[in-house]
């Protein structure tokens, strides 16, 4: 995993890129983060198949290995407040095919929603993508996730397409959004 030069702090909140060895962690992390913002949403049993399928922690440490994934943390002192991953080379259908990076996941612990934790990782994400030369970012969003909606649009993004997610049995749909970061590189 190549590391990105990245060392920010706002207040008390510290973004850096993650270790390796952090694998573990962040899977725990983003597994109990992810229940936690989309039971209430779904059956038991889709949340179950998921979460022992494609949400594994066993398929979520492996992210790490791959060379195509980044993962960016938030941290307060040694606590894990959130992080995002992002995909480097998965290429939506963009109108002359523009060198890209996906936001694949961006987790907050949830009593932090709106406290500007998503903000600095966002802001981080941005910077990441224009060290890499890209000229979108991009990512996927439950539809029906109309706060997250209003957050990336409030950034920026704007819906481009959409796609099938898949959680347990259930076909769901996202919203496909993308940022331009020509503005971003010009401010």
């Amino acid at each position: 995993m190549s590391k990105f030069s990245l060392s920010m702090i706002s207040d008390k909140v510290h973004i850096r890129q993650a270790m390796e060895n952090e694998a573990e962690r962040v899977a725990v992390f983003s597994r109990r983060t992810f229940y936690d913002a989309f039971a209430a949403f779904n059956t038991p049993e889709n949340m179950d198949k998921f979460m022992r399928g494609p949400f594994s922690e066993e398929r979520l440490i492996a992210d790490f290995k791959e060379a195509q994934n980044f993962f960016i943390l938030a941290l307060e002192g040694e606590e894990l407040l959130g992080y995002v991953k992002l995909i480097e080379n998965n290429v939506p259908d963009l109108p002359g095919q523009p060198e890209s990076i996906e936001i694949s996941r961006i987790y907050v612990e949830n009593k932090l929603t709106g406290k500007g934790v998503g903000q600095l990782l966002m802001d981080a994400s941005i910077r990441f993508a224009l060290d890499k030369e890209k000229k979108v970012i991009w990512l996927g969003v439950w539809e029906h996730n109309l706060r997250a909606i209003a957050f990336y649009q409030r950034l920026g993004f704007e819906k481009f397409s959409q796609h099938d997610f898949l959680l347990g049995g259930d076909i769901q749909n996202d919203w496909l959004m993308k940022k331009d970061l020509q503005v971003e590189k010009d401010r």
